[in-house]
């Protein structure tokens, strides 16, 4: 009685009973309890406001801008996210993707030769694919959070006009998810194609291709009406990718996918897939 009495004592208030909190730098120690309702906040907030503007709903609009705004915006997320990925809360996802480039990176007949790799969504310049002597990276985010970082939108970058200002491997470790339009998802795998070197880079091994690496929520894949995992590998492949390594856990799927070079891209419409009432609407359209 005495024990179960402790446990009800020190027992946390639930963040459901309170908006989350502003992140700071400073504040580290957030559980990651509330970091996880802190990002699954934001996104809640951000499929509302595309609803309310699809709609014209500029009242509503207004609105939730301020509720992202008092909850600390993206910066706040993005904080929450790096929390997220520091070494005690799963670590780094880049760690995984250079382990896969590994073998892709032996040098032929003693040449040196870099992969350059674009990090969309890029948190860190001291992530494991960043210290990698074999990897030339070029990070982006919406809001930099360090020097090292620009502050861009991928959909925004201008298209590459020449093969060097193409890039070998693309990072989206949990980026597609955070795009809160459908469409817009299937715009932004589609642009990949138009960022990926389309031969090997010589000077290295024969296993050596363009790839785009992929994260997402497990739920997004496992768990949706609209998507499954055949769904996504039909998408993908219409695109001109092929499979190469795949780690699912709990809570993320990992994938690496080589690119071929030869991408026809099909439509997939919002579609019911995986019916449920428990499941997340989450989906990838492609016109």
């Amino acid at each position: 009685m005495i024990n179960s009495k402790r446990q009800r004592l020190k027992r946390p208030t639930l963040l459901s009973r309170t908006r989350p909190p502003t992140i700071k730098p400073g504040h580290a120690s957030l559980s990651s309890k509330a970091t996880r309702n802190l990002i699954r906040s934001h996104h809640r907030l951000l499929k509302a406001r595309k609803q309310a503007s699809q709609t014209g709903d500029a009242a509503s609009v207004a609105k939730i801008d301020a509720q992202i705004e008092e909850n600390g915006g993206l910066e706040s997320y993005q904080l929450a996210s790096k929390l997220g990925q520091s070494s005690t809360r799963g670590g780094d996802s880049s760690k995984l993707l250079v382990d896969w480039l590994a073998p892709r990176l032996q040098p032929l007949e003693g040449k040196h030769y870099k992969y350059r790799v674009l990090e969309v969504g890029a948190l860190s310049t001291k992530n494991a694919c960043s210290l990698n002597q074999s990897l030339e990276v070029t990070r982006i985010d919406l809001n930099s959070q360090e020097a090292g970082i620009s502050k861009q939108d991928f959909m925004e970058r201008p298209l590459p006009e020449h093969v060097g200002d193409q890039f070998h491997v693309i990072s989206l470790s949990l980026v597609l998810n955070y795009v809160p339009d459908a469409l817009v998802r299937g715009e932004m795998l589609k642009r990949c194609t138009s960022f990926l070197v389309k031969s090997p880079p010589s000077g290295l091994s024969q296993g050596a291709c363009s790839c785009l690496f992929l994260v997402l929520p497990a739920a997004c894949v496992y768990n949706s009406r609209y998507l499954t995992e055949a769904r996504l590998y039909d998408i993908m492949s219409s695109m001109g990718f092929i499979l190469s390594n795949s780690k699912k856990t709990h809570k993320l799927i990992y994938q690496l996918w080589e690119y071929t070079g030869d991408s026809n891209p099909r439509s997939f419409a919002k579609e019911m897939l995986n019916p449920g009432k428990i499941r997340n609407n989450f989906t990838i359209i492609v016109k």
